[in-house]
C-alpha cells in the first residue's frame, strides 16, 4: 500500500505567508507534495529521511492522505520488454516536465528560489511555465555561472 499526500489548507498558507517559518528540509518537501505523488516518488525527490519528514508534516497537519492505492506488482523484465505501455493523452507528461523543472531549480538555488518554485508549480500549462522557466534560467546564471544556466536552459527547451 501506498500513500499519496496533499497539502492542507495549513500547509497552503505556509507555502504562501511563511507564517510557521518551516525549517529548509520540512518547506521543501512541502512544495514537492502536489496530491499526484505517492509515498515512494517523493523519498525519491526528498533527499534525507523522507519517511520522516513526510510523517512530521503529517503530525504537523501541513498534508493530508489523499488516497492509498496499492503497490503495482512487479512485472518480470522479459515481459516488461515485450509489452510496451501504451501512452495517455493526458496532462500528466507535462506535470511531470514541470516537476523535474521545479526539482533542478531548487536543487540549483536551495531556499533562494522558493518563491520562483512556487509559482513553477501553480503554471496549468507550457504557456505559463515557458516565463518562469526564463527567469529561473536568469536566476541560475546570476547564483550558479553560465554553465549551469546553459545546462537547466538545454534540459528544459523543450518547454
Amino acid at each position: 500500500m501506498s500513500r499519496i499526500f496533499r497539502k492542507t489548507g495549513k500547509g497552503v498558507d505556509e507555502i504562501a505567508t511563511r507564517a510557521n517559518r518551516l525549517v529548509p528540509r520540512l518547506r521543501t518537501a512541502l512544495i514537492l507534495v502536489d496530491g499526484a505523488r505517492n509515498e515512494s516518488e517523493l523519498a525519491q525527490l526528498i533527499r534525507q529521511h523522507a519517511g520522516e519528514t513526510l510523517e512530521e508534516l503529517l503530525t504537523l497537519g501541513y498534508i493530508e492522505v489523499a488516497s492509498v492505492t496499492e503497490a503495482a506488482p512487479r512485472k518480470h523484465v522479459a515481459e516488461e520488454s515485450v509489452r510496451k505501455p501504451e501512452p495517455v493523452a493526458t496532462e500528466k507528461p507535462f506535470a511531470a516536465l514541470r516537476a523535474e523543472a521545479v526539482r533542478a531549480f531548487n536543487d540549483l538555488t536551495g531556499p533562494a528560489g522558493e518563491a520562483l518554485a512556487i509559482k513553477m508549480e501553480k503554471a496549468a500549462s507550457r504557456e505559463q511555465l515557458a516565463p518562469l522557466l526564463q527567469t529561473a534560467y536568469e536566476i541560475i546564471g546570476n547564483s550558479r555561472g553560465n554553465q549551469a544556466a546553459a545546462e537547466f536552459k538545454l534540459r528544459f527547451a523543450s518547454f
